[in-house]
């Protein structure tokens, strides 16, 4: 029988060595040894399997690939230096010069820049659509068009796509579906079994959950994620065994912490609805959403991110940012302690102003990263700053 999530993030581990060790060791080496050369023919001809070398797998890497393709309920994964290597493997894993893809126009910023700046650079183009509105997916459709990329929920205005809907036009559209799926975690949300063929994870945020490391994820059937690793291999954006290390033992503590994310963040939301210094509310699971009825549908909850409007705009965002006590300021996410972030002028600030608004970041739209604090610490922060 399946185990649970919670028992596969903590008991899926490599096998011990011979001091029979409880948590698994750091592996830091570059390379590894063979004991005759027909062992040595054989794992590198894909015969058998092992360690050839630290930039193609690692004991340590392996482990943490294990445990997330299985609570991603998938085949394999692969582990890589951070959440933008995993975007881009994912991309140019499948890509070539001449490809089409479709993208929601709602995704992170380095994303949005990846496919703007670079890609065409290497013909390949990209046709952003609106996630929320499949009227408009198929006239984007071209001859060349190979995949459709899409967040859900989306970076920054938790925007939420519908898995099932997005699974049923890449099937029929013979599209390869890729989806983020660094909001949510496997967790909340497991976009496979919605027809994703691939999905990626900035590792560095929930997953590590602290603040500590750098990593990235690609998990998805063995045959799709092949070329993927083929390309990763040869190009070299490794995750170190130290920070895979890192990741695996946080994955042990990932259905817990995200329990008291959501927790906080449903808390948070349904009480600053009350407050009449903000508006727009935005949280996954709060029946205001637009789209809370899909969010439901396709997430066990609405994750550890809200977001609002400040009603001053620019100076008043700024504003209530510097008011700030307890909460931190940082580009990150996903940590235990809250983070607030503006993003008009930080993750997003290179889109022009016109591709902002059409993706909802407007000049007074806070972004929360609710952390593992008391709730009643966190509205008293935030109360006497938007009140300052």
């Amino acid at each position: 029988m399946k185990k649970q999530f919670e028992t596969r993030a903590i008991r899926l581990q490599n096998k011990r060595t011979s001091e029979r060790e409880h948590s698994v060791p750091i592996f830091p080496t570059s390379s590894f040894t063979f004991e005759n050369a027909e062992q040595m023919r054989s794992i590198f001809a894909s015969e058998t399997e092992g360690n050839i070398y630290s930039r193609f797998t690692n004991p340590n890497c392996r482990e943490l690939e294990t445990k997330i393709a299985s609570l991603e309920d998938t085949e394999d994964a692969v582990a890589l230096a951070s959440g933008m290597s995993a975007v881009f493997g994912a991309l140019m894993g499948h890509l070539k010069a001449g490809d089409h893809l479709i993208c929601s126009r709602a995704v992170f910023g380095s994303t949005y820049q990846v496919l703007m700046n670079w890609l065409p650079g290497w013909g390949i183009e990209t046709t952003f659509v609106d996630g929320g509105d499949p009227e408009s997916w198929t006239p984007a459709i071209r001859p060349t068009t190979k995949m459709f990329f899409l967040e859900t929920p989306s970076n920054p205005g938790l925007d939420i796509i519908d898995l099932q809907k997005v699974g049923d036009f890449c099937k029929s559209s013979n599209l390869l579906m890729v989806v983020d799926n660094c909001f949510a975690t496997p967790y909340l949300q497991r976009p496979m079994n919605f027809g994703a063929h691939l999905v990626t994870h900035s590792a560095t945020k929930f997953i590590d959950g602290q603040g500590r490391v750098m990593g990235g994820l690609v998990a998805g059937r063995s045959e799709h994620l092949a070329p993927v690793k083929r390309f990763l291999r040869n190009t070299g954006p490794s995750l170190s065994p130290f920070n895979a290390w890192i990741l695996s033992k946080s994955l042990e503590t990932l259905a817990v912490r995200m329990d008291r994310h959501c927790a906080n963040a449903l808390k948070l939301a349904e009480w600053m609805e009350d407050l009449e210094m903000v508006k727009n509310i935005r949280y996954p699971f709060l029946s205001s959403h637009p789209d809370s009825t899909v969010a439901k549908k396709q997430m066990d909850q609405g994750g550890g991110l809200l977001t609002f409007e400040m009603r001053g705009g620019l100076a008043a965002g700024k504003q209530f940012l510097d008011n700030l006590q307890l909460c931190s300021l940082s580009a990150n996410l996903g940590d235990t302690r809250t983070i607030v972030t503006h993003p008009a002028s930080t993750t997003h600030a290179k889109l022009t102003s016109e591709d902002r608004q059409k993706v909802g970041i407007t000049d007074g739209l806070i972004r929360v990263s609710v952390g593992l604090e008391h709730v009643e610490d966190l509205k008293a922060d935030l109360l006497q700053s938007l009140r300052g």
